[in-house]
């Protein structure tokens, strides 16, 4: 083998060079990924909507010794508490060694994804055929949502109170559900007009059944008998989808893609893939020096506003709680502790498609297979909406990547002039924290079915144990 020449040593000195991950994973290190990332597809196969994740995340807290915070008195070092908001996100804490007013280590990822949710008065019927009225949640591409199989998930409180929940379209003997697009022969008028003005918001119903009640004198007889079905089912009257919220989703299973099944493709990964990653480091998390947060926040796709999304004062109640059953509460303390803290917003990244070139500078794009996607900022155009690290805290964050021998990569999302978007990292950051994104590229962002490498996944998993236990 040759020596390197003066200028090759030079340059793998100093060039910031992005490797392919899977290029060092050794056999075992292979293994680990493969069954990491199985289990991370099981997990989305379980829970598609924000109450479905906080459940099966409370779930797999609890068996691993987490306690909802109410159950304590007081708390102490090594202590595990949950906080569940509603029911649709969710905040963990290990309680650290240091006093707590030195700042706590936090990775907050979110739960909801984009979507369609039905309308308050959603049941009609046209010409023989019932359907159920929507309103998209996030931003959409809407013509990705017509011709595709659709399942149904949600609860419906009753005026009573009695919560029903609605799992329907999931698995393999049950009904699935769909959204009508015209045949290309008859859409010449649909297809000369811009993309996103294919499909207007207000035809995306959904085809929920055709047979007419047996009834010579009822009018709206296949309204009727859906109806009629869904109350024998579930015991609720079309009064109750005043007090519901029902979201509708891909009927697809998440699966491995790619004939060496080096990728994960499946719905609501966005951020999903963030939830589990930083859920599965946390139960890593004994003992902290820093006591150690997880955020599952909701609303993110629309702004993180509402009482449980981030914008809320909930995160601040929480550890308000904490500081006073650990008995230390006084005035500003929080503030205090919020200034001293630290934080990954574990969130997604638009990767790098080749297909699509044109919307990303190489040079500053994420890359599948590539770590973790490390964002200074984000925001739109001129930074606009967006949070900037400052370089101190990035060289904390790059140091412990470098130090835990952990694939990252700086990026930021697509060109200046093309868009931008944000993240809950803003909002903590005005707390006076220090925030930085760090999560995975993906492609097919906020389309139904999402793409994201088991390489990255396992690498954003490693990258939140060590964050949570290292960052001083």
């Amino acid at each position: 083998m040759s020596e390197k020449t003066q200028g090759e040593e030079l340059k793998e000195k100093l060039f910031n060079d992005k490797k392919n991950g899977w290029e060092s994973v050794s056999e075992e290190e292979g293994r680990n990924i493969f069954n990491y990332c199985d289990g991370y597809m099981k997990f989305l196969n379980e829970a598609k909507t924000e109450r479905e994740i906080v459940k099966r995340a409370t779930e797999i807290a609890k068996e691993n010794g987490y306690k909802e915070i109410s159950e304590y008195s007081t708390l102490k070092a090594g202590d595990k508490v949950y906080y569940i908001n509603k029911g649709k996100n969710l905040f963990l804490a290990v309680i650290g060694e240091e006093n707590i007013e030195n700042g706590i280590n936090i990775v907050g990822s979110h739960a909801d994804s984009p979507r369609l949710d039905l309308k308050p008065n959603p049941v009609y019927e046209d010409h023989g055929f019932a359907y159920f009225k929507t309103h998209y949640y996030g931003g959409i591409k809407k013509y990705q949502w017509t011709a595709i199989p659709l399942s149904i998930h949600g609860v419906v409180v009753k005026t009573n109170g009695e919560k029903v929940e609605i799992n329907i379209g999931e698995k393999d003997d049950e009904p699935i559900f769909t959204i009508t697009d015209l045949l290309p022969h008859l859409a010449q008028d649909q297809m000369g007009k811009k993309l996103k003005d294919g499909i207007e918001g207000e035809n995306l119903n959904l085809l929920i059944g055709s047979i007419p009640y047996n009834d010579g004198k009822a009018s709206e007889k296949v309204k009727l008998n859906i109806l009629n079905i869904i109350n024998r089912k579930y015991g609720i009257v079309e009064k109750d989808f005043l007090s519901a919220e029902i979201e509708l989703v891909p009927a697809l299973k998440c699966r491995s893609l790619g004939f060496d099944e080096s990728l994960v493709v499946g719905y609501g990964q966005d951020d999903k893939v963030c939830v589990y990653t930083s859920l599965t480091a946390m139960l890593n998390v004994q003992n902290p020096k820093k006591t150690a947060v997880c955020i599952f926040a909701d609303k993110e796709e629309i702004g993180s506003m509402g009482n449980t999304g981030m914008e809320s004062n909930v995160f601040s109640t929480f550890m308000s709680e904490i500081l006073n059953k650990l008995g230390v509460n006084r005035p500003n303390l929080l503030d205090k502790m919020f200034c001293n803290s630290k934080m990954l917003s574990a969130d997604v990244d638009a990767g790098f498609d080749p297909i699509y070139s044109q919307v990303s500078e190489i040079n500053n794009a994420s890359f599948l297979n590539k770590g973790v996607g490390v964002n200074k900022y984000t925001g739109a155009r001129g930074k606009s909406g967006g949070s900037d690290a400052n370089a101190e805290f990035v060289a904390y964050v790059r140091n412990i990547f470098e130090s835990n021998n952990i694939a990252y990569q700086v990026a930021e999302l697509g060109k200046v002039d093309v868009g931008g978007g944000g993240t809950i990292a803003y909002i903590m950051a005005n707390k006076n924290m220090d925030v930085i994104d760090a999560g995975i590229a993906v492609q097919n962002m906020h389309a139904p079915c999402e793409v994201v490498s088991k390489a990255d996944v396992y690498e954003a998993y490693r990258a939140y144990i060590a964050f949570l236990k290292d960052m001083d």
